[in-house]
């Protein structure tokens, strides 16, 4: 296993630090949507889930990004 240059781990960081800000948004759409169904937001639960659905898509990444082009010299 070798180690990635300092310009790959760069958009590394900003390719997943994208995906896991749509990840966010959208889990927090959809909390909030299906809270106003139920009659009230709850904002601490809006927060914790789109915060820990954030974490895990930056886990997510590390397996792996098909959005980041991988070219070995």
């Amino acid at each position: 296993m070798t180690m990635k240059n300092k310009e790959y781990w760069i958009n590394w960081a900003k390719k997943a630090g994208i995906r896991a800000v749509k990840t966010v948004a959208q889990t927090a759409v959809g909390v909030i949507g299906s809270a106003v169904a139920l009659g009230e937001v709850n904002w601490i639960l809006v927060v914790s889930s789109a915060v820990l659905a954030g974490v895990v898509s930056l886990l997510t990444s590390v397996a792996g990004l098909p959005e980041l082009e991988t070219t070995e010299e």
